[in-house]
This record gives C-alpha cells, structure tokens and sequence, in this order.
C-alpha cells in the first residue's frame, strides 16, 4: 500500500491520531479575560522587543510555522546534536513506566512523545500538545511514519488554559516551550491542576550559563551564528535572532525554581547541563 494511503488509514481506523482542535479548558478563574478587561493592555517581551500580551501568541505562532517543516534539521545543527542528550536525560528523570498516562506539552516534533509512548506501553496514554498547528502536523506525521499510533493523541492546546480534566496526568513535561509562553505563571499552575497527587513536572528550558567565560561565547554564538544557519538552511534568519532573544529574556534557574515552588509544587530542583546552557527542573504536585 502507498505511504499516503497508509497514512489515511492509519488516521481512519486510529481516532487517537487526528488532531484534536480542543477548546481550550475554561474553569475556575481566567487571569487572561481579567487582564484584557482593563482598561490599558499590558505588555509583554517577544525578544527584546515589548509587544502588547494579546499579540505575543500570534507572533509566537508566526516564528514557529516558518521554522516547523526544516525544525529537527536546524535543532541538531544548532546544538550539535546535543539536545537528544538533554531530552534523554529528561526522560530519565521523568520516573514514566508502564500504564502512565503524560502530557507532552510544546510537544512539536515528537522526540519526547516517542520515547513516552514505548515507555507507557499499551496500557499507558501519551498526550502531544502544542499551541501550534503547523509543529504538531510535523509531529502527527513522523511519529505516524515510525509506526506510533495507538497509544498517542495529538491535541492542539494553549499551555496557559490546559483542556484537561484535573489531577488526570502522572507526568508533564515542555521542553523548549516554556520561554515563548506569554504568562508563565499561569501555564505553571495550569501544569499543577492537571497532574495527579505525587505526579511530576519537568521543564528543560534554556537557561543562563554558569560561567563568565561560557558566557560570552554562548552570546557570540546565538547572535551571530544562529541567524546565520537559519537563514542559510531556513531562509529566516529573524526567527533565529528571536530564538537567541528568547532564551535571554527567560527566568534563570533560580527565579524558575522559585516561580514552581509559589505554584504549589514541592521539592523543586534543576540540573544544569553543558554548563547551564540549559537547565532540567523538575516539581512533585503534594
């Protein structure tokens, strides 16, 4: 049978692979409806540039429907690979095993799906989210060309407002996400109210480097570098600069953790790797 017809069938016969357009959870107190009933709407940085809150997700979208199609490609040239070992390390900390069920918010491409879904077994349920439409196709279609059906759903989700019912999820995770998430606080707690009593959070993020030297290096990488690759591979060089920005503007590891612990989460902790680069944090619901 043709590859695209498989596909079909594979969409047909597995509901679990369709992409759920979910309305978006709607219970108890909506900080974003407060704060666009003010009179003055309050901004918020997309880079370094400040850009009123309502605009940042569209933004967002536009950078990501640009890069989603060459996306894997340009993270391991990027990273020279090493983000596979940063995502495995998070699964490793994840505690996942047979029967869970984990959200697998800013999910894009799938890399941290695909591992879950061979973790959770037949008895188990993984969740792909992304606010994205063009990242989470990019995801659906590989993971349905390496044979991953059954166990997986694809649901297009804003992490601030999760359409999920509450204390429902063993295991959350985003990694890369975070950073482009116009309140974090609310997808934090948001995060929190889905996960069952002892279920476990985990946030790879970019972060701040450890040390003066790695410092200056990293800067001259990310603002030179990374717009070059992007726009030689991608023909987007801006989407690149605004990645570079992103990561300067996130909470460094400490303010992160903090902002966890004021959630609700307990015994927060954070690793850094390569040199806090990027920083692994991880949160148990009581």
């Amino acid at each position: 049978m043709p590859k695209k017809a498989l596909a079909m069938s594979l969409v047909k016969t597995k509901p679990a692979l369709a992409i759920r357009m979910s309305a978006f959870y709607s219970g108890g107190s909506d900080m974003n409806d407060q704060r666009k009933g003010s009179d003055t709407e309050p901004t918020t940085h997309f880079g370094y540039k400040n850009v009123p809150e309502s605009q940042k997700a569209e933004k967002v979208a536009e950078v990501f429907h640009s890069v989603a199609a060459k996306y894997d490609l340009m993270n391991d040239l990027l990273s020279g690979g090493m983000h596979r070992l940063w995502k495995r390390f998070a699964i490793e900390l994840s505690g996942v095993r047979t029967g869970n069920r984990v959200l697998d918010i800013a999910g894009g491409t799938g890399d941290l799906t695909r591992k879950f879904s061979n973790l959770v077994g037949p008895t188990g349920h993984v969740v792909l989210a992304d606010i994205n439409a063009s990242m989470l196709k990019v995801g659906r279609d590989r993971l349905l060309d390496l044979g991953i059906s059954g166990n997986v759903e694809f649901v297009q989700a804003d992490a601030e407002k999760l359409p999920f019912p509450d204390n429902h999820f063993d295991c959350v995770t985003i990694a890369f996400g975070l950073r482009n998430v116009t309140h974090k606080e609310d997808a934090i707690r948001s995060m929190l109210r889905v996960l069952k009593p002892g279920g476990r959070l985990l946030v790879l993020e970019f972060s701040k480097p450890t040390n003066k030297l790695m410092s200056k290096a990293y800067d001259a990488y990310s603002f030179a570098f990374m717009p070059f690759m992007g726009k030689l591979v991608t023909n987007d060089s801006e989407s690149y600069r605004y990645l570079a920005e992103s990561i300067r503007m996130h909470p460094d590891q400490e303010t992160l953790k903090s902002m966890m612990v004021e959630a609700g989460f307990d015994r927060v902790t954070y690793h850094n790797m390569t040199s806090g680069i990027v920083a692994l944090h991880r949160g148990i619901k009581p």
